[in-house]
């Protein structure tokens, strides 16, 4: 496995993911049960009736299993995926019991922090796709990265973000 450093990074990198999950009706159900119950993810007679027209996953299962997925993935910031906040999360369709999800990854931006010169920032795109590759979330997030070197004009820039 290769870390990859702030310095390794650069906008227009692609990564993708490892095994695809497959979404489990049992699951959708049992995540719903606990986080977020609401009829649609728990109830087929309600789920048919709701905006979905048939069960779905939450949202949040989605991201979560997303997240699983980019753990997986050829993405690999030294220092793990430690996450500083989203700019977008978006779920453009429902997931179903059945689908199997993979992820894609762009990254957008890269930047040296100037507060904390061991680190730096990395937007990246995250895009779900269902077996159709069909997009079912799109996620956009500032990353913290290791550096792998500092450099003496990276201690004497002083300023704060």
């Amino acid at each position: 496995m290769n870390l990859l450093y702030l310095e390794d990074l650069a906008p227009g990198q692609h990564f993708s993911g490892g095994v695809p999950i497959r979404i489990e009706d049992g699951r959708v159900r049992t995540f719903a049960a606990e986080f977020d119950p609401q009829p649609f993810h728990l109830d087929d007679v309600a789920a048919t009736a709701s905006v979905f027209q048939g069960l779905a996953a939450s949202g949040w299962h989605t991201a979560a299993v997303s997240m699983r997925l980019l753990i997986d993935s050829d993405f690999k910031p030294a220092g793990g995926i430690v996450g500083a906040g989203f700019d977008e999360l978006r779920w453009p369709l429902p997931v179903r019991p059945g689908d199997e999800l993979r992820v894609e990854c762009e990254v957008l931006e890269v930047r040296p922090s100037k507060s904390r010169p061991e680190q730096g920032l990395v937007k990246l795109r995250t895009t779900t796709l269902n077996q159709d590759d069909k997009t079912v979330q799109i996620s956009v997030g500032n990353l913290v990265v290791k550096r792998r070197r500092i450099s003496s004009s990276d201690l004497n820039e002083g300023a704060t973000e």
